[in-house]
C-alpha cells in the first residue's frame, strides 16, 4: 500500500528517509553462499513435504478403493468379521495417525536456518543504497534505461536484467529522494515492459500516478495530463488522479493566462538561467567524461615526454638485480606506474586478510578533525595489513596501509590526499606532517569503469591487477600540488580491490629537499 500526503493542493506519495550503499563485493559475496544455502535449506522443506503427501496420497488411494467397495454391500461387508474389526481399529486408531501426519510441520528445519541466516539480510538502507549505485552508474555512463534493464553491459559474464517491478522499484526509491527525474525514467520504463507485453505483478495505475506527479515536478504539465488521462482510462474512480486532473487543468489555465503578459525579455533570461543550471558543476561532467574514457588526449610533444624504464630503488641490493618496470602515466602531474610490483599470491594473501575486518570508508572532517563517513565515498577498507618493499622515500614516515574494496557502483568522488591551508591540524596526532605522496595499488582487474581520474588535467588512470601508481601530493616546497585532485570512478561491472600508502613530510629533508621557490 502507498501513503500519500498533500503538497501544493496536488496529492503525492509519501517521502522516506534519506539512505546510503556501502556493501562490499567481499561481503555480498557471503550473501551469495547465505542464498545458496537457504535454497539447499528450502529443497530439503519441498522434499519433506513432497513425501509427507506421497504417504497421505496412498493412504487416501487405499481407502478409496476399500470404501467404495464397503458401500456398495455394507451389510454384506460386514458380515466379515476381519472387516468389521478393521474398520474399527481404522477409525480409532489409523484416522487419528493420518491426521496427525497432516497436521505435521515439516518446516521446522527451513524456519529455523531462516531464522539464523536473517541476522546477515540486508536491510531497507542496503537495498535503497543498491538502486541508488544503479543510477549513479546510469549516470556516469550515460546508459540508457533500456540498456541498463536488459543487462547490456560491456565484460559483463553472468547476463541478468530487470523486471518491470525492478524498474518500478528503483522509481519509487528516486522518487523517496525528490529526484524526480530517474523516477521518470524508470517508471517509464516499467510502463515500456508492461505495455511490451510483460507478465508482472507491477501494476499500471501505480506506476502512471507516481509517473505524472514526477513529470509534473519537472514542468511538463501537459505530458501530466496526458499521463493522468491514461490512468483514468484505467480506473475512472480514482480519486487522486481525479483531483490531480483538476488541478492541472486549473494550473494549465493560469500558465494561458500568464504566458499572454510574458515578453521576449523574459523567455530570453529563461534560457539564460538555464544555461547557468548545466554549467553549475563543470568538474562532475569532467569527472564523468572521464570514467568514460573521454579524457584529455596528449599532443604528440607532451606524450615524447612519457617513458617507460627499469627503476631500481635508488641501487636498491634487492632491485639492483631485479629492477622494476616503471612507466610514465602522465606528465604534469608526473604520474608513475610500477607494472608487477605485487604478486597474484601477496594479492590473496592481503585480501584474505582484509575480508574480516572491511569497514565503512572514512574521511577526514576538515572542521572536526575527526574521521568520518562520506556519501561521496562508498567503498569498504581496513588497515594496515602488509608493507611492499619499494618505496621512494623513506617509509618509516608512512601512513597506515590501507585496503579498500569498491562494489557495485563504489566510488570515491574529486578529493586531496593533502591538507589544506585550512586544515591546519589534519595530521597533527601523528606529528608526521602532511602527506607528500601516494602510493596506489591495483589488487584486481576491472571489467568496466573504476578508473581513477584527474579531473584538474583530464588524466585517467586504469586498474591493472599487480601494478602501482605513484604521484608527488606538495611540491618540493611544501605547497600543495592542487592539480592531483583525484577521484575513483564507479565500478560498472566487476569489482574493484586497492590498497594504499600516504607518505609523509618528516624525515624525506634530505631525500627530497625543499626549493626556494613555491611550485617548484
Amino acid at each position: 500500500e502507498i501513503w500519500y500526503t498533500v503538497a501544493l493542493g496536488l496529492l503525492l506519495p509519501f517521502s522516506y528517509a534519506h539512505t546510503d550503499f556501502f556493501t562490499s563485493i567481499g561481503h555480498m559475496t557471503d550473501l551469495i553462499n547465505t542464498e545458496k544455502d537457504l535454497v539447499v535449506s528450502l529443497k530439503d522443506y519441498i522434499k519433506a513435504e513432497e513425501s509427507k503427501l506421497e504417504q497421505i496420497k496412498k493412504w487416501a488411494e487405499k481407502l478409496d478403493q476399500l470404501t467404495d467397495t464397503a458401500t456398495k454391500d455394507p451389510e454384506g461387508f460386514l458380515g466379515h468379521p476381519v472387516n468389521a474389526f478393521k474398520l474399527m481399529k481404522r477409525l480409532n486408531t489409523e484416522w487419528g495417525e493420518l491426521e496427525s501426519l497432516v497436521l505435521k510441520d515439516m518446516s521446522d528445519g527451513f524456519i529455523s536456518n531462516m531464522t539464523i541466516q536473517r541476522q546477515f539480510f540486508p536491510n531497507d538502507e542496503d537495498q535503497t543504497g543498491a538502486a541508488k549505485a544503479l543510477l549513479r552508474l546510469q549516470d556516469t555512463y550515460n546508459l540508457d534505461t533500456d540498456t541498463l534493464s536488459r543487462g547490456n553491459l560491456p565484460g559483463v559474464k553472468h547476463k541478468s536484467f530487470l523486471t518491470a517491478e525492478d524498474c518500478f522499484e528503483l522509481g519509487k526509491i528516486a522518487y523517496t529522494e525528490a529526484d524526480y527525474y530517474h523516477t521518470e525514467l524508470w517508471m517509464e520504463q516499467a510502463l515500456k515492459q508492461l505495455d511490451e507485453g510483460e507478465v508482472s505483478s507491477a501494476d499500471k495505475v501505480y506506476i502512471l500516478d507516481y509517473l505524472s506527479y514526477a513529470v509534473y515536478q519537472q514542468g511538463d504539465l501537459g505530458k501530466a495530463m496526458m499521463l493522468t488521462k491514461r490512468l483514468l482510462e484505467l480506473d475512472p474512480e480514482h480519486q487522486r488522479a481525479n483531483g490531480n486532473m483538476k488541478y492541472f487543468e486549473y494550473i494549465m489555465a493560469k500558465e494561458k493566462e500568464a504566458n499572454k503578459s510574458s515578453t521576449d525579455s523574459e523567455d530570453q533570461m529563461e534560457k539564460e538561467t538555464e544555461v547557468k543550471k548545466k554549467d553549475y558543476l563543470p568538474e562532475r561532467r569532467k569527472y564523468e567524461m572521464l570514467c568514460r574514457g573521454e579524457g584529455l588526449k596528449m599532443t604528440p610533444r607532451r606524450q615524447k615526454r612519457l617513458f617507460c624504464r627499469y627503476y631500481d630503488g635508488n641501487r636498491n641490493p634487492r632491485y639492483v638485480l631485479g629492477p622494476v618496470k616503471q612507466e610514465d602515466e602522465w606528465d604534469k602531474p608526473r604520474i608513475v606506474r610500477f607494472l608487477d610490483i605485487i604478486s597474484d599470491e601477496e594479492i590473496e594473501t592481503v585480501k584474505e586478510l582484509a575480508k574480516p575486518r572491511l569497514s565503512r570508508a572514512t574521511v577526514h572532517d576538515p572542521e572536526t578533525g575527526k574521521l568520518t563517513t562520506a556519501h561521496y565515498r562508498v567503498s569498504k577498507r581496513v588497515s594496515p595489513v602488509f608493507c611492499p618493499h619499494l618505496f621512494l622515500l623513506h617509509k618509516h614516515c608512512l601512513s597506515l596501509f590501507q585496503v579498500a574494496n569498491y562494489g557495485v557502483g563504489g566510488q570515491y568522488e574529486p578529493h586531496f590526499d593533502f591538507a589544506r591551508a585550512n586544515e591546519p591540524d589534519a595530521f597533527k596526532e601523528l606529528g608526521t606532517g602532511n602527506r607528500i605522496a601516494t602510493w596506489l595499488f591495483y589488487m584486481s582487474d576491472v571489467s568496466a569503469g573504476g578508473a581513477t581520474v584527474f579531473p584538474e588535467v583530464g588524466a585517467s588512470v586504469w586498474p591493472k591487477k599487480g601494478t602501482a601508481v605513484f604521484w608527488y601530493n606538495l611540491f618540493p616546497s611544501g605547497e600543495g600540488d592542487y592539480s592531483t585532485r583525484h577521484a575513483a570512478c564507479p565500478v560498472l561491472v566487476g569489482n574493484k580491490w586497492v590498497s594504499n600508502k600516504w607518505l609523509h613530510e618528516r624525515g624525506q629533508e634530505f631525500r627530497r629537499p625543499c626549493t626556494l621557490s613555491e611550485l617548484e
